[in-house]
């Protein structure tokens, strides 16, 4: 238990070490001047024109004479009565005045304004 807790602390040691020794190479890249690049081609300014489409001929479709649709009969007997609609539970409203709490209000007022 000894031996595997000391491994332990001896890997995250080893961890932190190895970390702090890579910000110190990452710092140190970041310090150094950049290396020179070589110039980029430059891109020609003027946009060539796109050619043309020919003109194709467009094909004609020939006309599809479709039989007409069957009629069906829409017939609603007149006789028959809809059972009624079900009936909803009342839904309870909530009270929109607060009652008054005697002793929370204030006093009457003694003298009427005029």
């Amino acid at each position: 238990m000894t031996s595997s807790k000391f491994l332990i602390i001896a890997f995250m040691a080893t961890l932190a070490l190895s970390s702090i020794d890579m910000g110190q190479a990452a710092r140190h890249l970041l310090q150094i001047t950049p290396p020179l690049l070589p110039n980029l081609p430059t891109v020609p300014t003027g946009i060539p024109s796109l050619p043309t489409l020919p003109n194709l001929p467009q094909p004609t479709l020939p006309k599809v004479n479709l039989p007409p649709f069957p009629s069906v009969p829409v017939n609603i007997p007149s006789g028959v009565a809809l059972p009624p609609l079900p009936s909803f539970p009342s839904i309870p409203t909530i009270p929109t005045s607060f009652p008054s709490i005697p002793f929370l209000s204030p006093p009457p007022a003694t003298s009427s304004s005029p």
